[in-house]
Order: C-alpha cells, then structure tokens, then sequence
C-alpha cells in the first residue's frame, strides 16, 4: 500500500477539569471529532460560545471516506474559515456520464450558474477538511480539543447534563447545559441510551479502492451498470487530489468482506476495468450500508444527536457529511441563542422538525438511487435495463437514471415562517422562505464600520446574526425609508443590508449588485425586502419594508408567536 497522506498525530494532554475536586461545568460538550464535531465547535466559537470536543482517537479520519463536498457545504465551511483551503486542495468537477454495458447513455453538467464563488463539488479524502479544522481549532481559545478521551456515559441530571470520559490518565466527570453527540453511525452513546434507528439495511455489499495512478481520464464522474469488466455489477470512478482515484466496485450480497479486503483479491479485477494503466493501492475498505434515522434527535431535552450519528444514508448521492455540516450549522445558531437567553427551548424544536425533514429528504433520494442501481428482482432489473438503453435516444427515459441525485441544499418547508407569498408578488419559487440564499457577486459601497468585511460575494455578508436586505435602488433614500432602517438597526440580532444606494445611515452596510445577479436572483425591486436567518435561509420577504413584519417574522424564527412582538 503507497501512502500520500500521513495522518498527524496529536498529543493526548492532561486537562485541569481532570483535577477538580467537583465536576467542572461547560455549556456545551460535544461528542466526536469528525467534520461535525469540529465545524460545530468552531461556528460556536463566532456565536461566542465555548466548547469542549472530546474524540476518542488522537487523529483525523483513516482514508478517503467522505469524498464529494458540495457547494453548500463549501459555503458553510467558509463561515468558519476553512471553505477556501478545502475548495484549493479539492479536485473541482461538473461532468459526470453513464455508462451501459460499454455505450455512454447519459451526460449531466453540475456547473452551477455564473456568479457563485465556490463550484458544484470537489473531491477531496475527508481527512483533508477534518485537518484544517483542527488546524482552526488550534488557534482559537474558545474550543477545548480534547485526543484520547473517550465518552463511556452521557446521562441527564437535573438540569444538566453529566458526561463520564476515560483518558489514559483514567476517568473524570464533567457537567454541561447541553451534550451534542457527533460520534458517527455507530454511535456508542445512542446504544448506551437504548436509542434505535429506523430505516433499512441493505444487503448488497460494496468495495472502496483508492489507487494511485497516473491517467489521462477526464476529471469526471462515470458510473456504468453492467460493465463488461464486471458484468451484472455496477462500478463508480471519482478522481481525488495527490493522483489518488477512487473506484467503487458493487460487490453483491453474498460477497467475502475479509476476501475483498485483501489486494491481491481486487488487483485482477481493477486490472479487467483499467487495462494497461500501472497502479498501487492506497485504501481499500468493504461497506454495507444504511438509510435510516432516529425518531427523535433530541433525547431528554439536552442530548441532541447531529450528523451520522442521528441518520445515516448509502454514498450515492453524496448526502452524508453534507447533510451532517447543514444540520449542525443549523443546530448550532439555535442553541447559542437559547444559550444567551434570547429564544426559549423550545426552538430545539425546529432543529428536530427542519432537520429530520433534511433526513427524510435525503434517505428518500438515497433509497431510490439504490433501488435503481441494484435492483433487488427480475422485473425492476428488467425496468432499470429498458430505461439505461431508451436512454441513448430518448430524452424522457434519461430523467429516469439515477445513479444517485446528488446532494443539493434542503429547503425547510415546513419551517415556522411569517405571512405565504402572495403568487401575485412575482417572487422566484426557488428563493422561497426556507430556502438558502443563493450567493451573487457584489461590490462593497459602504462598509458597516471599519472592520467590515469587503468580499465581493453576497454570502459573505450573510450569516451568524439575522440580516434584513433592502432594495433601496439608485435615487434618493426618502426620510421614512431611512427611519424605518434606523429602527431596524436599534434591533437586538439583527443587521440591515442596502443593495444600489450609498446614503444609508451610519452602521449600515451598503452592497452594490452591478452585474445584476441578486437582482435577477431574488427578483429585487425598488422596496423588495429578504429576511435571511443566520444560517442564510429564508425567513420571509416582502415586496416593501415594514418594520412590523421584519420582527414578527424574526419572532417566528426564534421560535415564539408572533403577538409576543412589542
């Protein structure tokens, strides 16, 4: 095996709370090291919240694992400075092709619209991402970043939450507010609480192989179903960074796990699909997997579950860590404002209902692409084969192959909004309440003070504190528009954006949209007024400013009715 990537090492340290006389108190624990774990504790640390990460391991992951990161979560990375260095080491793609028998029978393009910072996907071996996190970690106080300490017991008290650890050192005990469990599918703190999961395991068994190899392939996704190199099987090709290609071989139901472990089993088959093309083996690993969820992520109020360890799906698709990163970035704004005291409890409940809609979202996706791609009879094979081959003529039949819908931002419909659309407004259906923000070029005209950032991307701008954005235009601002966004402004949580008008009261940020985009993207007008919460979704847009409707609005976002506005 050639290794391209040394896993660093990081030292196990003796930590003060291990010495206290009683429990030391934190307000949020959080359980697993992984790309969640790590991303949580960092966005905490921007919403001004400390944490302590306890991982069992004193590294980052061991091979490729999660490999295609979307533009969401690349987008959700840059909120805590790690988007760029992952988006650079990445491979970028667009393409992708499939394959029947040895016919090409379907091409699909993932580039995304002009005017987007970050691309569709990259490829990048998770252990990437995870590093630079620690990396960002390391360098921010706010987070405890805690090797070798292994969870054993979670348990509720009172209202606390008591968490018992194992060091090399031996055991200690520590109390927190909230305990946030990101400790994988497995998770051993789920089973220890008695907590199932619901959904389906699939028979079907799959090989990973990360080789080495110099190529001249396309850096594109290719998917065949019933290659003649491995005929009745289906296999995947995804190039990733440092001449490193994965390929995924479907093994079938029956098949050795410990067997398709070893090289030589897999040399000769990789040879069938590559022919003369030299090779060495970076990685291989044998996985059955699961699409199913928890009825519930939150567990006696303070135990919340996020990312694999509350639902797990099958690769196809791309949906677990991206999946994982949309709900801890939309767990972690809500707990830090209930933190503060400036939302009840009671908005956990929307992570529970927004989330386990995201799940449900993405196991649906999921099972469907694995129903195609191994069909479980005669008649579905028979179904999935006439589509593959109407496909090379008929454009009707090529919506019908899914070898995997690729992860896509969730939109949270049933999420607790302010007054529906009137159809009459003209508004883009895309850009509804409950849906991301898409980002847009845009020059900064006036900062809000000093410090402002001046990205030329609009999502930039966008994130940790609700943000009003008001189209103003390019004449006057009027004497009441200015007062409206004057007591805007005086608003707790809430920041106000100018799109094309430089006359904004002092503290404002002014945007200025000169090659169209936002305005095409969030169909502006002069008055159009977008309320985003701090995740960048939707909370409510209306086609004039009232200050009324931006609290009341901001009011059902925080999880209160919206009477209780003074």
């Amino acid at each position: 095996m050639v290794s391209t990537y040394t896993n660093p090492v990081y030292e196990y340290r003796r930590h003060p709370d291990q010495e206290a006389a009683t429990p030391a108190h934190h307000p949020v624990i959080i359980v697993g090291g992984g790309p969640t774990g790590l991303y949580m504790a960092l966005d905490f640390a921007r919403q001004g919240i400390a944490t302590v990460v306890l991982d069992n391991d004193s590294t980052v992951s061991f091979g490729s694992r999660a490999l295609c990161f979307s533009k969401r979560t690349l987008e959700i990375l840059d909120r805590v400075g790690c988007g760029e260095p992952v988006a650079e080491k990445g491979v970028t793609w667009q393409l992708g092709k499939v394959f029947f028998h040895q016919q090409q029978v379907y091409e699909f393009n993932l580039l995304p619209e002009q005017g987007h910072q970050r691309p569709a996907f990259v490829n990048i071996q998770q252990y990437y991402p995870e590093e630079y996190l620690v990396n960002t970690i390391l360098e921010t106080p706010a987070v405890s970043l805690r090797w070798l300490n292994t969870v054993k017991q979670v348990r509720r008290t009172g209202e606390r939450v008591e968490v018992v650890t194992e060091t090399p050192d031996g055991e200690y005990r520590m109390t927190c507010d909230y305990v946030l469990v990101a400790d994988g599918a497995n998770s051993g703190i789920r089973e220890s609480l008695g907590l199932e999961s619901q959904g389906q395991i699939f028979d079907d068994t799959f090989l990973i192989a990360d080789i080495a190899m110099q190529a001249d392939f396309p850096t594109e996704r290719w998917f065949w179903f019933d290659p003649p190199f491995w005929p009745g099987q289906s296999v995947l090709l995804h190039r990733q960074p440092d001449g490193i290609w994965r390929i995924d071989f479907q093994l079938g139901p029956n098949a050795d796990r410990d067997e398709w472990k070893q090289p030589e089993k897999v040399r000769p088959l990789i040879e069938a699909m590559l022919g003369d093309v030299p090779f060495e083996f970076e990685w291989l690993s044998v996985y059955r997997f699961r699409c199913r969820r928890m009825d519930s992520f939150i567990h006696e109020d303070r135990i919340l579950f996020v990312g694999d360890s509350a639902h797990q799906v099958s690769p196809f698709g791309a949906r677990g860590a991206n999946g994982a990163l949309q709900s801890a970035e939309n767990l972690v704004w809500k707990l830090a404002r209930i933190l503060r005291g400036t939302a009840p409890a009671t908005l956990l409940d929307t992570y529970d209902e927004e989330r386990s809609h995201g799940a449900d979202e993405n196991i649906l996706n999921s099972t469907r692409a694995t129903d195609f791609i191994t069909p479980k009879n005669r008649v579905t094979r028979l179904f999935r084969d006439t589509v593959l081959e109407l496909a090379q003529e008929y454009p009707f039949a090529r919506s019908l192959i899914n070898s995997g819908r690729l992860s896509v931002p969730c939109t949270y419909e049933n999420a607790s909004l302010s007054t529906p659309d009137d159809p009459a407004d003209g508004f883009p259906a895309e850009m509804r309440p409950g849906s991301v923000c898409k980002d847009a070029p845009v020059r900064v005209l006036v900062p809000a003070s000093d410090k402002s950032s001046r990205e030329p991307w609009l999502l930039r701008h966008l994130g940790e504190r609700f943000v009003a954005l008001v189209a103003v235009g390019k004449g006057g601002m009027t004497d009441t528009l200015r007062s409206q966004i004057e007591t805007l402004q005086a608003l707790d949580d809430l920041d106000v954006v100018v799109i094309d008008n430089d006359q904004v009261p002092a503290g404002v940020l002014a945007l200025a949209d000169e090659q169209h985009f936002m305005h095409a993207r969030l169909a502006l007008q002069p008055g159009t007024t977008y309320l985003f919460r701090p995740d960048q979704h939707v909370a409510a847009r209306w086609r004039s400013l009232d200050v009324t409707r931006v609290q009341a609005a901001m009011q059902h976002a925080l999880g209160r009715p919206a009477k209780e506005v003074k």
